[in-house]
């Protein structure tokens, strides 16, 4: 399912990103960027479960979890760094 939504995410985030850029829709565009971010969680669970399966690596799981890309978003959605509405 992860590698799954690894492929299937960003083909849809980019789709809705278009949409809402013909309809101007501002609600779809920040429904496109957490389409867009779940292809980049799907990304780090994956690397996670692969080098755990594989090295043994039982904390780069874990340090997937932390999901740091996200963490970054929140952050700038939190100073208002992110995009401007319509």
């Amino acid at each position: 399912m992860t590698a799954v939504s690894l492929v299937v995410m960003p083909l849809l985030g980019w789709a809705k990103l278009r949409t809402a850029a013909i309809i101007r829709s501002s609600a779809l565009r920040a429904d496109a960027y957490e389409t867009i971010t779940c292809a980049w969680l799907s990304l780090t669970t994956l690397a996670g479960l692969l080098l755990n399966s594989v090295f043994g690596w039982s904390w780069t799981d874990p340090l997937a979890a932390l999901r740091p890309l996200a963490v970054c978003e929140g952050i700038e959605g939190w100073r208002g760094e992110g995009h401007e509405p319509d």
